[in-house]
């Protein structure tokens, strides 16, 4: 099968040579493949109470998530190294391989570990897909071309969390569960077959293809010790805990390690001559911080307005729908501008106080607050959101050579999403002892008032413990 404008001697040298219609249907497949990987984070969770009715386990509830997480998280920097050895094409497809055959494994679980340890499979297919899609931008097009097309990219999470979870629930209140996962089948082979015909195979041969083992372990190490912390720490386990301390200090020992065997590595997972660039260093630490923001106005703001403002969302896809456009938006228009002016300082400058303007306005809200003014807090955080997606990308991208750009795209999402697990953890815990306090402060009041009986009060307290139990075993 051959497209159109190609000749069976074609050898083209870069992705950015290929004629255009080539171009067109490569990145309609990597694209495809990015929605793939990003709707499944989202079209998971509206299906789970049919899971855990069917497959039993709701103590291990929240490790269909984690193990999905810890996955995806802990591949990104060693799927992004791979692609700049082995090149995008054979990543891309073995990603998308990968993920189908998780997602298969998924649908045909008949425990609830088993169905952990397949989204875990997943997960890993997840993470070679996203390292390589935003590479694969910085292949075909060059540097003044690359915002617009990194907007668009970037607004396909915005779309996926808004129709993750529409579809999910629609899957689980009309077919089986199982389809959620069935449902990449066909998304998948379509993405695989589009990139097998119209994508070429072509590497750096500058790249030496020697792997490090050896970095990639204690990376593996280092980051799934400390995933494993922040998502205890506070809620299974206390932060003080061996448990948690113990995850803590073996994260902090391998990352020494890794960084000692990096220096002397002949091709390192993740190279020490990245954090001498000043724009990396910057880049990474924006991410991090705007991975703490992102995930924490995902993961709490439905809860302040279903507990504290009443409204109901008439799913569970209807409480962020503001943001996630305001996402979709301002990652669109600031791939533009960049593309127009071929300046992205101003822009990531911009998108981090808006960001920073709209969690201190969440900050501001409370029991008084109308949805009106969440929906506007939520606009002004989701265009400055959207705003950083595209910038730092092309940031990092525009300052290494094009033999590093797969390492140094993964490292972008990869701080993301470490940032986000610690902004969830941090956030969460803090809300968990606030909550404490001011429930234990205003039973004190009701009880001098007359209000409480000291022996309700007892009971309610014996719930709250049993309640605390129940979460530490889930």
């Amino acid at each position: 099968m051959k497209l159109p404008g190609t000749m069976p001697s074609e050898r083209p040298q870069s992705l950015s040579t290929l004629p255009k219609s080539r171009l067109i249907v490569t990145v309609v497949g990597v694209l495809l493949g990015l929605l793939l990987a990003a709707l499944d984070q989202t079209i998971v969770a509206t299906a789970l109470p049919r899971v855990v009715s069917d497959l039993g386990g709701f103590d291990r509830f929240a490790w269909v998530f984690t193990a999905y997480m810890l996955a995806s998280t802990a591949g990104l920097p060693i799927a992004g190294k791979l692609s700049d050895i082995y090149g995008r094409k054979p990543l891309y497809l073995t990603g998308i391989a990968i993920f189908i055959a998780g997602s298969i494994l998924s649908g045909t679980s008949q425990t609830m570990m088993q169905l952990i340890i397949f989204r875990g499979i997943q997960g890993l297919g997840a993470a070679v897909i996203m390292a390589n899609a935003f590479a694969v931008v910085g292949d075909i097009f060059p540097p003044a071309e690359r915002g617009k097309w990194m907007g668009v990219f970037g607004a396909v999470f915005g779309i996926a969390s808004i129709v993750g979870p529409l579809t999910g629930g629609y899957i689980a209140d009309n077919l089986s569960w199982r389809w959620v996962f069935y449902v990449n089948l066909p998304v998948g082979l379509v993405a695989a077959l589009v990139l097998l015909v119209a994508m070429p195979h072509l590497r750096d041969r500058s790249v030496k293809r020697k792997i490090d083992f050896t970095g990639a372990a204690t990376l593996v190490t280092a980051v799934v010790s400390l995933l494993l912390a922040l998502t205890w720490a506070g809620n299974t386990y206390p932060w003080v805990s061996p448990q948690a301390a113990g995850l803590l200090a073996l994260s902090a020992v391998m990352l020494v390690v890794f960084m000692f065997v990096e220096k002397r590595a002949a091709e390192p997972v993740l190279p020490p001559a990245l954090f001498a660039s000043r724009i990396f260093n910057v880049a990474m630490g924006v991410t991090f911080l705007t991975g703490i923001g992102m995930f924490g106005a995902i993961i709490f703001l439905p809860l302040f307005i279903q507990a504290v403002i009443g409204a109901s969302a008439t799913s569970s896809g209807a409480v962020l729908t503001p943001m996630m456009f305001s996402v979709v938006l301002g990652s669109a228009v600031s791939g533009q501008i960049i593309s127009r002016t071929g300046h992205y300082r101003f822009l990531g400058v911009t998108g981090v106080i808006l960001m920073t303007l709209g969690l201190y306005l969440f900050s501001r809200m409370g029991e008084g607050t109308s949805y009106g003014t969440v929906v506007r807090n939520m606009v002004v955080m989701g265009i400055g959101l959207g705003a950083t997606f595209p910038t730092y990308i092309i940031s990092v991208q525009n300052a290494f050579p094009h033999r590093m750009l797969g390492i140094v795209t993964s490292s972008v999402q990869f701080f993301r999403m470490t940032g986000g697990t610690f902004g969830a953890a941090i956030m969460g815990s803090l809300l968990a002892t606030r909550m404490a306090t001011h429930m234990a402060r205003a039973v004190a009041q009701a009880i001098e008032s007359g209000a409480l009986a000291p022996e309700t009060a007892a009971a309610m307290s014996d719930s709250a413990m049993s309640s605390r139990g129940m979460e530490a075993l889930n």
